[in-house]
């Protein structure tokens, strides 16, 4: 058996620039890893995130290294016990899948235990501005079926109304990016009931949500950066009502689906989420999408470019992806 492993970054322009509550961001910085053996090549998509502690820099030497150590004989039970749950692992996780699908001829969902890939329904976000923005944004998405309001700064109300008076009919979600705090929290979950907000992500910093643990929740609250992996599910329990699932957190494809059967047998409504990327690092996750209520897998439509072959999107509809791209 003959095995090379190598990773590399890719930077891809986002349409109009993207902004949370955290900073604007103009590009989209990946790390690609590229395991080949035997004659096949498996791929997969990472993107380092600051608010982990990871750069660049530090995934690429991470995959690098380990890529050294291996001598060859990667597999994924190895991966998981060998490196922490994050974005390089994911790379390597999810370039594996895809390697034993080229191998064996049969698809990634097939591996998985997937017998029908179905077509899902993603979000489509609206980046962080001002009241009259957003409520413009809204206007110019307001045929799609589902919208990501990204708030987390003074004047979230407002533009909570202004997005649901632009977009009457959009079923809406929030991801306040921990930008909430216990004096605001009552004012903006009201406007959120007001507008018919379904679900808010994370909307008090990670290390600082015991509020949620003793107020009313009208509105389905979602962990983010408070759930990385399976083994954190028990102390979310009294804080939050659903889980947003991230392959960049949980390290890849394979602890992700065992996270999500773990939290819907804990009752949890499920989300798949991702961070700012392309096709390759949405494939993986449309196998966690078939597991979930809730899907937030736009990355590739807030881009100025796609990678190709990337995967077909119908509006919001996402066809399952082909194997010329992943799986």
């Amino acid at each position: 058996m003959t095995q090379t492993i190598k990773a590399w970054s890719e930077d891809w322009p986002i349409a109009g620039g993207f902004t949370i509550s955290r900073g604007t961001k103009t590009q989209a910085t990946v790390v690609v890893a590229e395991i080949c053996q035997d004659g096949a090549t498996g791929r997969g998509e990472c993107v380092p995130y600051a608010r982990y502690g990871e750069t660049v820099d530090g995934v690429q030497a991470a995959i690098d290294g380990f890529a050294v150590s291996q001598q060859g004989k990667l597999t994924r039970a190895l991966l998981a016990e060998a490196m922490p749950a994050g974005a390089a692992r994911n790379a390597l996780d999810c370039a594996l899948w895809d390697l034993e699908a080229k191998q064996t001829g049969r698809s990634a969902a097939e591996l998985a235990g997937i017998d029908t890939m179905q077509t899902v329904t993603t979000a489509f976000t609206l980046s962080l501005g001002s009241p009259e923005t957003m409520g413009e944004a809204a206007a110019g998405a307001a045929d799609r079926p589902l919208l990501k309001v990204k708030l987390g700064s003074d004047g979230d109300p407002e533009r909570i109304a202004a997005v649901r008076a632009n977009a009457p009919n959009s079923r809406l979600i929030i991801d306040a990016n921990e930008g909430w705090n216990a004096d605001n929290f009552a004012a903006n979950m009201a406007a959120c009931v007001d507008a018919g907000v379904e679900l808010i992500e994370q909307p008090l910093p990670a290390d600082n949500d015991a509020l949620l643990a003793k107020i009313d929740r009208p509105v389905t609250v979602c962990a983010d950066e408070s759930l990385h992996v399976t083994a954190d599910l028990d102390r979310l329990a009294d804080r939050y009502d659903a889980v947003n699932i991230k392959l960049d957190k949980t390290g890849g494809l394979t602890e992700a689906l065992v996270l999500a059967r773990a939290a819907r047998e804990r009752g949890y409504t499920i989300m798949v989420g991702c961070m700012l990327g392309t096709s390759l690092g949405m494939a993986p996750a449309t196998l966690v999408a078939q597991l979930a209520e809730i899907v937030d897998l736009d990355g590739p439509l807030l881009l100025a470019r796609d990678r190709q072959p990337g995967l077909v999107f119908n509006g919001s509809e996402i066809d399952p992806p082909s194997p010329d791209l992943w799986g």
